[in-house]
Protein backbone atom coordinates (compact mmCIF):
# COMPACT_ATOMS: atom_id res chain seq x y z
CA UNK A 1 0.00 0.00 0.00
CA UNK A 2 0.97 3.26 -0.62
CA UNK A 3 0.84 6.59 1.53
CA UNK A 4 -1.70 7.63 -0.87
CA UNK A 5 -4.14 4.37 -0.44
CA UNK A 6 -4.43 4.22 3.67
CA UNK A 7 -7.30 4.26 4.67
CA UNK A 8 -7.99 7.25 6.84
CA UNK A 9 -9.12 6.86 10.41
CA UNK A 10 -12.38 8.23 11.28
CA UNK A 11 -12.85 11.04 14.37
CA UNK A 12 -12.63 9.42 17.69
CA UNK A 13 -16.54 10.02 18.94
CA UNK A 14 -16.50 12.87 21.74
CA UNK A 15 -17.11 11.80 24.80
CA UNK A 16 -20.77 12.13 26.08
CA UNK A 17 -21.41 15.59 27.72
CA UNK A 18 -21.09 15.91 31.01
CA UNK A 19 -22.82 18.51 33.46
CA UNK A 20 -19.93 21.56 34.44
CA UNK A 21 -18.29 20.96 37.53
CA UNK A 22 -19.26 23.60 39.87
CA UNK A 23 -16.83 26.50 40.03
CA UNK A 24 -16.22 26.52 43.79
CA UNK A 25 -15.41 23.27 46.00
CA UNK A 26 -18.85 23.40 48.04
CA UNK A 27 -21.10 22.59 45.48
CA UNK A 28 -22.15 26.20 44.95
CA UNK A 29 -23.62 26.91 41.60
CA UNK A 30 -20.82 30.09 40.98
CA UNK A 31 -22.23 32.17 43.74
CA UNK A 32 -19.82 33.91 46.33
CA UNK A 33 -20.58 33.38 50.03
CA UNK A 34 -21.72 36.42 51.90
CA UNK A 35 -21.44 35.97 55.90
CA UNK A 36 -22.86 39.02 57.89
CA UNK A 37 -20.50 37.80 60.63
CA UNK A 38 -17.59 39.47 58.49
CA UNK A 39 -15.92 36.05 57.50
CA UNK A 40 -15.95 32.24 58.13
CA UNK A 41 -14.00 32.74 61.48
CA UNK A 42 -16.11 35.40 62.65
CA UNK A 43 -16.17 39.07 62.49
CA UNK A 44 -12.66 41.02 61.46
CA UNK A 45 -10.69 42.36 64.33
CA UNK A 46 -8.20 45.02 63.72
CA UNK A 47 -5.41 44.19 61.22
CA UNK A 48 -2.09 44.26 63.12
CA UNK A 49 -0.13 43.01 60.29
CA UNK A 50 1.16 39.60 59.11
CA UNK A 51 0.70 36.86 61.72
CA UNK A 52 -1.49 39.37 64.04
CA UNK A 53 0.82 40.07 66.41
CA UNK A 54 2.53 43.16 65.88
CA UNK A 55 1.49 46.08 64.46
CA UNK A 56 3.14 47.33 60.96
CA UNK A 57 6.60 49.88 61.71
CA UNK A 58 8.16 51.74 59.28
CA UNK A 59 11.20 49.86 57.29
CA UNK A 60 13.35 53.03 58.61
CA UNK A 61 16.45 52.67 60.98
CA UNK A 62 15.64 54.89 64.41
CA UNK A 63 19.57 55.05 64.28
CA UNK A 64 20.45 56.46 60.95
CA UNK A 65 17.39 58.83 61.28
CA UNK A 66 18.34 60.44 64.32
CA UNK A 67 22.07 60.21 62.90
CA UNK A 68 23.48 58.27 66.21
CA UNK A 69 27.36 57.77 66.11
CA UNK A 70 27.34 54.94 68.74
CA UNK A 71 24.72 53.16 70.74
CA UNK A 72 25.26 53.84 74.41
CA UNK A 73 24.71 50.51 76.91
CA UNK A 74 24.25 52.75 79.79
CA UNK A 75 21.03 54.16 78.15
CA UNK A 76 18.66 51.34 79.22
CA UNK A 77 15.68 53.15 78.46
CA UNK A 78 16.27 53.23 74.94
CA UNK A 79 17.24 49.69 74.48
CA UNK A 80 14.19 48.80 76.66
CA UNK A 81 12.50 49.77 73.31
CA UNK A 82 14.34 46.80 71.65
CA UNK A 83 14.06 43.82 74.04
CA UNK A 84 10.88 41.87 74.23
CA UNK A 85 8.91 41.00 77.72
CA UNK A 86 10.36 38.01 78.03
CA UNK A 87 13.97 39.64 77.77
CA UNK A 88 14.79 38.49 73.86
CA UNK A 89 16.78 40.99 71.56
CA UNK A 90 13.78 42.21 68.98
CA UNK A 91 15.00 40.93 65.28
CA UNK A 92 15.53 43.62 62.64
CA UNK A 93 11.74 43.33 60.98
CA UNK A 94 10.12 43.97 63.84
CA UNK A 95 12.07 47.18 64.85
CA UNK A 96 13.48 48.41 61.46
CA UNK A 97 16.91 48.52 62.40
CA UNK A 98 19.75 48.06 59.99
CA UNK A 99 22.05 45.25 59.90
CA UNK A 100 24.98 47.55 61.04
CA UNK A 101 22.83 49.15 63.69
CA UNK A 102 20.84 45.86 64.75
CA UNK A 103 24.77 44.53 65.44
CA UNK A 104 25.86 47.30 67.70
CA UNK A 105 22.39 47.03 69.23
CA UNK A 106 23.24 43.69 70.01
CA UNK A 107 26.17 44.02 71.28
CA UNK A 108 25.31 47.21 73.62
CA UNK A 109 22.22 45.14 75.17
CA UNK A 110 24.45 42.44 75.99
CA UNK A 111 27.19 44.72 77.53
CA UNK A 112 23.82 46.48 79.73
CA UNK A 113 22.74 42.92 80.72
CA UNK A 114 26.22 42.15 81.90
CA UNK A 115 26.51 45.55 83.78
CA UNK A 116 22.95 44.54 85.33
CA UNK A 117 21.22 47.80 83.89
CA UNK A 118 19.14 45.22 81.90
CA UNK A 119 17.97 41.51 82.91
CA UNK A 120 18.72 38.75 80.97
CA UNK A 121 15.22 37.59 81.27
CA UNK A 122 11.63 38.61 81.56
CA UNK A 123 9.94 38.77 84.97
CA UNK A 124 9.21 35.99 86.82
CA UNK A 125 5.88 34.64 87.38
CA UNK A 126 5.75 32.01 90.07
Amino acid sequence: MSDQEQPQAAPAPAPAATPAAPAQSGGQSGERRSYSSGGPRGPRTERRGPGGKFAPRPKVCQFCVEKTKKIDYKAPEQLRRFVSERGKIRPRRQTGTCAKHQRELARAIKRARHAALLPYSGEVLR
